[in-house]
Order: structure tokens, then C-alpha cells, then sequence
């Protein structure tokens, strides 16, 4: 793995230091204003980004991107994080459903959705996860009944970031009840600007309802909005799930490291930097974000030599959200009562980190992924 950057790579980086140099997005509008107004903000980012050309660089040329060699795409992220500018608001269909489509779509779901996603005209979800069937895919139960040249969709989903803004739902449906449950789900592109699809917010412990509950209730999606074949959609939400963990691991590492100078800073104005028990803590950390940092630039390279995005993206997202609590936590505790207040950055950052390990896949899930398909260990036997 060599992490030296080529005369390309490198031109590429300075070309977008400097194009964000010249079009940051001016401040978000704070506190008090309301969710829609900063999302807003985030949506006409997304729109500079596309205009300029730097909304998903590593899309092929012909579907409006540049592209971009991988290790240009995690320069991107990287980069994007180190201005401190916001991702797009459109991540999900940039980084999940795009890409997603890129493999499985057929030429008129690509013509037709990808260039919307790009200008964050059309905002995508992620319709997976259910009450009964969280980290557990393939227990789900909505189910999708075929009627004349139509699907008629009924069921329940949970944790749907973004729900509210979207337009588009990625979402997975069970079509053949009498087959292995692996076997029997069909992918869909669901509208969701249709009264059968009722949106309801969750409240988080930070206040946000980023998160929502659907609950459809015979909705209507056409035979051209299935995605990869019918009865194929568990191949098709495995493609959508490695993008997932594999795209925002740069943006994840780059975080942690800006999030951890800015721990070290806290320790150095109250004079805590020659505590042996803050010191051990914080080069744990340093350890942690580094070691994260080069295991998000692995899975690049696994990607170069494989083609797609390995299991070992599901080992960047559990350290990261693990690190990430443990890093949150140091910070109150040198802060002290302080980092409660809610004009304190740190109160909203640490409460924003008990999310960390459900979301994106729970921990306990993610483990077992790298136990079985990273170090091969057998499969775990539950006594009946």
C-alpha cells in the first residue's frame, strides 16, 4: 500500500483546495432557525458542488462526474472534511444510490435518475431497516404484491435518514414470501411523494429528527422502477451497503482527526497535557485515528485489486463509532460541567455519539461480519 500521492493525485488535490477555497459556503444559519433552513443550506452546497463539477468526481464522465481514480475520490473526502465544509445533502443518493444503479440499473434508470441526484433536485433515502429486521436484512417484512404492471407495497421501515427531504426511497421489499428469505426480496425505487407513504419524524437526544419512521400503506411502484431484477434485490442492497461503509470511511477518519486536535487544544489551554492519565488517553486516541486512517486507505487499495468494496469497511465503521464515543466522553470530562451547556459544542457532539454504534450498522452486527468474513472464524451457533 503506497500512500504517496502521484503528480495527478496531487494535481487533482490542489485544483479542488482551490476551487474550495473560492466557493465556501458561507456560514450555516445557526441555531434557532429550524431543520428545513439548514438542510436548505446543505442542498444549495450541493448545488455549488455540481455546478463546479465536484458533487461526485468519482462518477463516470457520461453519468456527470470525472472520472476520478479511487485514490482521487478519498483525496475528495479527505479534502472536503478538512475545509470543514458540509457533505452534500444528497449523500445517500450520491454515495449509495447512484453507484448503486451504475451497476444494477438499466440504461433508462440511469438517464432518468442519475443527473438529478447529482443536483440535488431529487433527494434519495434509504429504505431498509424494520422494527423487526434492524441489522438483520433479510428478516424483513414489507411485502410487495404485482399487480397488473404495478407493485402494490405494505409495511413498516425505521431509521430512514432524510426521509422527509427525499423524493426517492431505495427501498427492499419482500416478493415471494414462499422463498428462502435471502432469495425472495426484490429491490424498488419507491416515490415517495404519494399518500400512501406517511413519514413520521423521530426525535433524537440532540433535539434533530434526522432519523423517521415510513409506514406504507399499499403504495404504488411501477415495473420500471425495480432495480437488478425481481427476486434479486439481496445482491442488489449488498452492492448499496459496501458503498455505504466504503464512501464515508475517509470522511469519518479525516472527522476523528479534527475532532481529536481539537481535544488535544482543550488539554493544552487548562494545562492538562502533563496529566500521565489525560496523556495515556489521548495517545490511545492519536493511535486509534491513525490506525483507522490506514485501514480506511486498505479498503481503497482492496477496491483497486477486487472491484468492489470488501468486508472490511464494516471494521472502519466499528472503530470509528467506538473511537469516536471514547473521544467525546475525554472531552466532557476535561471540560467539566461545561461541556453540557447548550451553547458548548461538545454537549451536541457528545450526545450525537451514542447514535454512533446503531446507525450504519449496530456494532454487535459488524463484529460478526469481520469475525466471519474477514478472519474467517466459523459461523456463530445460537442453542435452541
Amino acid at each position: 500500500m503506497d500512500l504517496t500521492f502521484s503528480e495527478r493525485e496531487s494535481a487533482f488535490r490542489d485544483e479542488l483546495c482551490s476551487w474550495l477555497e473560492q466557493n465556501k459556503p458561507g456560514a450555516p444559519p445557526g441555531e434557532g432557525v429550524g431543520e428545513d433552513a439548514n438542510y436548505a443550506w446543505r442542498r444549495e452546497w450541493q448545488r455549488r458542488l455540481y455546478e463546479g463539477g465536484w458533487a461526485a468526481p468519482s462518477w463516470p464522465v457520461e453519468y456527470g462526474g470525472r472520472g476520478s481514480s479511487l485514490s482521487e475520490s478519498a483525496i475528495y473526502f479527505e479534502e472536503l472534511s478538512r475545509a470543514r465544509v458540509p457533505l452534500p445533502a444528497n449523500v445517500l443518493g450520491l454515495l449509495l444510490g447512484g453507484p448503486t444503479l451504475m451497476v444494477w440499473g438499466t440504461p433508462e434508470q440511469k438517464e432518468r435518475y442519475l443527473t438529478p441526484i447529482l443536483s440535488a433536485e431529487e433527494i434519495w433515502c434509504q429504505g431498509f431497516s424494520e422494527p423487526d429486521a434492524g441489522s438483520d436484512l433479510a428478516a424483513l417484512k414489507t411485502k410487495a404484491v404485482k399487480d397488473g404492471n404495478q407493485w402494490v407495497v405494505s409495511g413498516q421501515k425505521v431509521w430512514t435518514s432524510g426521509a422527509h427531504y427525499s423524493k426517492w426511497c431505495m427501498l427492499v421489499a419482500r416478493t415471494d414470501p414462499g422463498a428462502p428469505k435471502h432469495k425472495g426480496l426484490t429491490y424498488f425505487l419507491m416515490d415517495m411523494e404519494q399518500d400512501a407513504v406517511q413519514v413520521r419524524p423521530l426525535r433524537q437526544i440532540t433535539g434533530e429528527a434526522e432519523f423517521n419512521e415510513l409506514f406504507i400503506d399499499e403504495a404504488r411502484i411501477p415495473d420500471e422502477n425495480v432495480v437488478g431484477g425481481v427476486g434479486n434485490g439481496w445482491k442488489v442492497a449488498l452492492t448499496t451497503l459496501m458503498n455505504e461503509r466504503a464512501g464515508l470511511g475517509f470522511v469519518f477518519q479525516v472527522r476523528l482527526r479534527q475532532m481529536l486536535d481539537d481535544v488535544f487544544a482543550a488539554a493544552a489551554e487548562r494545562g492538562l497535557l502533563e496529566n500521565h492519565l489525560y496523556a495515556d488517553k489521548l495517545a490511545d486516541l492519536h493511535i486509534r485515528c491513525e490506525s483507522i486512517r490506514l485501514l480506511a486507505w486498505k479498503g481503497l487499495t482492496d477496491i483497486e485489486r477486487y472491484g468492489q468494496p470488501g468486508p472490511e469497511g464494516s471494521l472502519v465503521k466499528w472503530l470509528w463509532s467506538d473511537t469516536n464515543q471514547h473521544l467525546t466522553q475525554l472531552a466532557a470530562q476535561m471540560i467539566g460541567p461545561q461541556a453540557l451547556a447548550c451553547e458548548n459544542p461538545w454537549s451536541y457532539e457528545l450526545l450525537r455519539a451514542r447514535g454512533n454504534t446503531i446507525e450504519g450498522g449496530t456494532t454487535e452486527v459488524l463484529k460478526n461480519i469481520v469475525a466471519e468474513r474477514v478472519l474467517g472464524l466459523p459461523r456463530l451457533k445460537v442453542a435452541g
